[in-house]
């Protein structure tokens, strides 16, 4: 297989320069030349070079302006001076702004040769670091995936399938199901994942002003509007756009993200050119869209250009398994970030989380573990969601004597219905509490005095 030849523009006013460098160079390198600064920089996106020689000093547009242009572009592209004698305040200025070399004229071809390889094998060991590091990064990010059931293990094969791709990607769960935490590393994982993911909440922006940060606005679109502001579209470009709650988007707007998703372009707010964007689109939501559609309120088209890969994360009741898994989580995280040393909960305190319904998902469980932690007191989970779920005890009708019994004393018959009432309430108050006599009795705004004859005198047992 034929090795692919390294690129290298080289920008300088001397013809000689890149012919010699042409010349000199190992057959490993491709050298095209510009003879000026504003030809060199035309020619960076039409030639995407891999590495630039640039002369420090040239007419028209310095070195150093060059320079900042060009990582102003790409500041990931190496660019190597080249500096004649007596230059060292330039090559101090051009080094501070971002040039990784510099070698001075007239110079050796061989001796180019080891600076341009000096230079790629720096930036081959950054790329390794960078992709070091987000292997890392997604590690981490999938620490925060926790969970071994079946729903979850089957969000994680499809993320690992889908995020090399450029797939859009519809995110659809309950609210708290940690549909955020799937975008990122969905990101994390994917080729852009050293540029940046922008996150946009449809439901948190007016809908007045949503269109102007999506897209951005040209200067005078409208009052208030005194310079050209770019949009989220244009500050992602290259990286990843997560739409959250995208089902909240006004239709008006709909029609403008379909056209970014099908020709990657739009227009500003009260802009007339066509702005290009590369970017790829993950979108999450909590509404059924497809009841948000026959209502009129979502378009089918963009619906089904949404809908390339859809991934649909599991409430945390469906999948009750992980629930302890979650909670060794959560007390790791917030023992380390609080300071504290809570080991555990009890197994009544779990048994009582996993018997809750948890209607807020992952995220009512973590804020009920952080507050666990932070105030060390697993008693929080029994009047917290004891409270909640547990549905108001049946109550028997007292039993009231017959008139053979009593006759038609009211006396008797209504001290009968107190008792049987109050045996009741007692009885409620110390399941409530785990037999904490104490704490019933501050319950029942008695004396602990009393709440023990009260026990003996009706017999409640645990």
């Amino acid at each position: 297989m034929k090795q692919q030849l390294v690129k290298i523009l080289v920008i300088d006013d001397d013809p000689k320069v890149p012919w010699i460098l042409s010349e000199g160079l190992s057959e490993n390198y491709e050298i095209i030349s510009a003879r000026d600064g504003d030809e060199g920089i035309q020619m960076l996106s039409k030639n995407k070079p891999q590495l630039v020689l640039l002369d420090i000093k040239m007419p028209g547009k310095s070195g150093i302006e060059v320079l900042e242009k060009v990582k102003s572009i790409d500041n990931q592209l190496d660019v190597i001076m080249l500096s004649g004698h007596g230059d060292t305040p330039n090559i101090v200025e051009s080094i501070r702004r971002g040039a990784s070399e510099f070698i001075n004229k007239p110079f050796d071809v061989k001796e180019v040769e080891i600076h341009i390889q000096n230079v790629l094998e720096q930036r081959r060991l950054r790329q390794e670091l960078t992709q070091l590091k987000s292997v890392l990064k997604a590690k981490s990010q999938y620490d925060e995936l926790v969970g071994d059931s079946p729903g979850i293990l089957e969000v994680k094969n499809i993320i690992e399938q889908v995020a090399p791709s450029e797939l859009t990607v519809l995110i659809r769960g309950d609210s708290g199901t940690g549909k955020e935490i799937i975008a990122r590393l969905i990101h994390t994982l994917s080729e852009r994942r050293t540029e940046s993911l922008t996150k946009v909440n449809c439901a948190a922006i007016p809908r007045d002003l949503l269109e102007a940060e999506l897209f951005g606005y040209e200067k005078g679109a409208f009052t208030g509007a005194h310079k050209t502001k770019p949009g989220r579209f244009e500050i992602a470009s290259k990286g990843t756009m997560f739409l959250d709650e995208i089902g909240d988007m006004p239709m008006e707007l709909q029609s403008k993200l379909l056209q970014v998703l099908e020709q990657r372009e739009f227009v500003r707010v009260g802009g007339i050119h066509n702005i290009k964007v590369d970017v790829r689109i993950v979108c999450a939501t909590n509404r059924n869209l497809e009841k948000a559609i026959e209502e009129g309120l979502f378009r089918d088209d963009l619906f089904y250009r949404l809908n390339e890969i859809t991934i649909k994360v599991p409430s945390l009741r469906s999948r009750k398994e992980d629930i302890p898994l979650l909670v060794d989580h959560f007390i790791r995280r917030y023992n380390a970030l609080y300071e504290k040393e809570v080991r555990s909960i009890s197994s009544r305190a779990m048994k009582i989380l996993m018997d809750y319904d948890w209607p807020g998902n992952v995220r009512q469980l973590e804020n009920l573990i952080k507050q666990i932690v932070v105030r060390n007191d697993e008693s929080i989970a029994y009047t917290s969601l004891e409270a909640v779920e547990s549905p108001p005890p049946i109550r028997q009708t007292p039993h009231i004597p017959e008139v053979g019994e009593t006759g038609y004393s009211l006396k008797k018959r209504v001290s009968n219905a107190i008792e049987f009432e109050e045996k009741t309430v007692i009885k409620e108050v110390l399941n409530k509490t785990n037999w904490n006599r104490r704490k019933a009795a501050d319950l029942l705004g008695i004396s602990y005095r009393s709440l023990l004859y009260k026990i003996k005198d009706y017999a409640i047992t645990n």
